[in-house]
């Protein structure tokens, strides 16, 4: 794991890397080969969402650069025949079966036409996050085309959040998260982490292809879940073919797979469709420290002369600016001559401002709470015998019928033997 942040230790550039989609329409017609009739296909969320304030994020500010000047994005997309396109996918170094039909080649449309400039943000995005994801799928022995998986799930924002609540590059829900150990509480995500969702996806794709040993029934599933492919499996009388079950699939799934197939094209297609990446500059270099006790991002900030947003965007597992070092051992990614600064400055770093961040109370004297004192004077109880009156006990004690009823909550003078009476003094 260290190896992969020692020589790519800028992932986190990519978390903004994203161009605006101003079209937000997430449905295509597509005309239906067999039937003849037009068919509508969900796109995938990451295609149909609007990205214009990631432009914004610190990143994009210090790191982006503009493309080559002979080389525009947005100039002339060209129309290639169908013959073409089946001739390029078959030319991809892949396990995996990348046929072409009408579904495929509107995903290529959308990509190729109105989302070009976002295409061009997501290559240069690719840059940084491609080492992390073929390590994963080198290590559990994946096919090299599930890194583009990301693309269609997220469009590569560490911290998308879907409709339906998954979050992360993999776009994890809840549940599933769990079972691959990526921790989720009020203060921290795992599933925004780069490197571990990165492994818990390898890991969960592994498992899948256990299951169905075929590699577009694990990108349906790992869209709509095990259960809507074995259900449309079942419906189509048994057949363990995405082909063959496309239309017992959700309708949002029907487009997953073509969208897939789609990103594998335009990512290795680019410059046939006169796309060019953004270009990054890459910053300094990055390292780690083990957090052991609560931390907030501003105590780091004004220590270690850090940028917010920067410890933001290395850290975007975290979702309230604190590390809750005290429940769990948690990671915290700074630049190198940032850690350097921590490691030197010892408890300082956790005692700068702590009060001010952290005023949670550990234990709460009940004691000290519960005075037994008040404006009125001194609290006492008076255990009521058999035969008192109001009367008597305040001439007792030297107060007033009126002030007793007031401090019991009494109205009339009806007092029952065995009970307590509230007499401050």
């Amino acid at each position: 794991m260290k190896k992969i942040w020692v020589t790519f230790s800028v992932w986190f550039v990519a978390t903004i890397m994203l161009l605006a989609q101003n079209d937000t329409v997430n449905v295509v017609n597509v005309l239906n080969e067999r039937t003849g009739k037009e068919i509508a296909i969900e796109l995938p969320e990451s295609m149909s969402r609007d990205y214009d304030d990631l432009l914004k994020n610190w990143h994009v500010k210090n790191y982006l650069m503009v493309s080559d000047e002979n080389c525009e994005s947005g100039g002339e997309n060209p129309i290639y025949s169908d013959s073409v396109y089946a001739n390029r996918l078959a030319r991809i170094p892949s396990i995996m079966e990348m046929p072409y039909n009408a579904e495929v080649r509107k995903m290529i449309d959308v990509y190729s036409g109105r989302m070009r400039n976002k295409v061009a943000y997501m290559l240069g995005a690719m840059n940084f996050y491609m080492p992390i994801f073929e390590e994963a799928l080198d290590m559990y022995d994946l096919p090299n085309e599930l890194k583009y998986l990301p693309v269609i799930e997220s469009a590569l924002n560490p911290v998308a959040v879907s409709r339906a609540g998954a979050a992360g590059l993999w776009q994890f829900m809840l549940k599933t998260g769990r079972i691959y150990n990526l921790q989720s509480n009020s203060l921290i995500d795992e599933r925004r982490d780069p490197i571990k969702s990165t492994y818990a996806a390898a890991r969960y794709l592994k498992d899948l292809y256990g299951i169905y040993n075929d590699w577009s029934l694990v990108i349906a599933a790992y869209n709509c879940g095990p259960g809507n492919i074995n259900k449309a499996i079942q419906r189509s009388g048994g057949k363990a073919d995405y082909w063959a079950i496309y239309n017992y699939l959700p309708r949002e799934t029907r487009g997953y797979v073509p969208a897939f197939i789609a990103a594998n094209y335009i990512m290795t297609y680019y410059c046939e469709h006169n796309i060019c990446p953004l270009q990054a500059e890459l910053p300094a270099g990055t390292d780690t420290v083990q957090i052991h006790s609560d931390l907030h991002f501003r105590q780091i900030m004004d220590v270690c002369k850090v940028e917010l947003d920067e410890i933001r965007a290395l850290n975007p597992q975290y979702k309230r600016d604190i590390i809750p070092g005290n429940s769990m051992p948690c990671t915290l990614r700074l630049p190198r001559e940032a850690v350097t600064l921590f490691i030197n400055s010892g408890d300082s770093v956790y005692a700068h401002r702590a009060k001010e961040f952290f005023k949670k109370r550990k234990y709460v004297d009940l004691k000290s709470t519960a005075v037994a004192k008040s404006s009125n004077g001194k609290l006492i109880y008076h255990k009521i015998r058999r035969g008192e009156t109001l009367s008597k006990i305040a001439r007792k004690y030297g107060v007033t019928v009126k002030k007793i009823r007031k401090w019991n909550g009494l109205r009339g003078n009806s007092i029952t033997a065995g009970k307590r009476l509230k007499i401050y003094r």
